[in-house]
């Protein structure tokens, strides 16, 4: 490890959140003003990731009052407090710039269902001849 790496290493944060392209965030981003701290929530859609270690930077796009509104956000800055994934999409593609275009329901991008619990139920039989077996062994025991 390299004296670079070295330094990014101290500079990032140990906990982050697993945040893809496309998916719709809540970027939590605290604000100064003058003496005076608030805590501003952008919520859009990452349509960009680029660099890596302690220069990654994702890009989220939001529309606000009908204009399209980009900002880059830094993944480990101090003054991004935290990042809430609202949901994921299913793309094909590394960069989201052809959202750029698009207006309205076009714009909207396939949810990705999420995952279901790998341990499977049991299934009993209904009918026929099992079911009137397995029934009959329950009530005799």
């Amino acid at each position: 490890m390299n004296l670079v790496d070295r330094v990014e290493a101290k500079e990032m944060k140990k906990e982050v959140t697993d945040v893809h392209i496309g998916d719709t965030v809540k970027v939590h981003m605290r604000i100064v003003e003058g003496e005076k701290e608030r805590i501003q929530v952008i919520e859009g859609v990452v349509i960009k990731m680029r660099g890596g270690g302690a220069r990654k930077t994702l890009t989220v796009r939001k529309i606000s009052f009908g204009i399209g509104v980009e900002r880059i956000f830094p993944f480990h800055s101090p003054r991004v407090e935290k990042i809430e994934i609202v949901k994921r999409a299913k793309i094909r593609q590394a960069k989201l710039y052809y959202l750029r275009e698009l207006r309205g329901k076009a714009a909207r991008l396939k949810e990705l269902k999420p995952v279901r619990p790998t341990t499977k139920a049991k299934k009993t039989p209904k009918r026929g001849k099992k079911a009137k077996a397995a029934k009959a062994a329950k009530a005799s025991s």
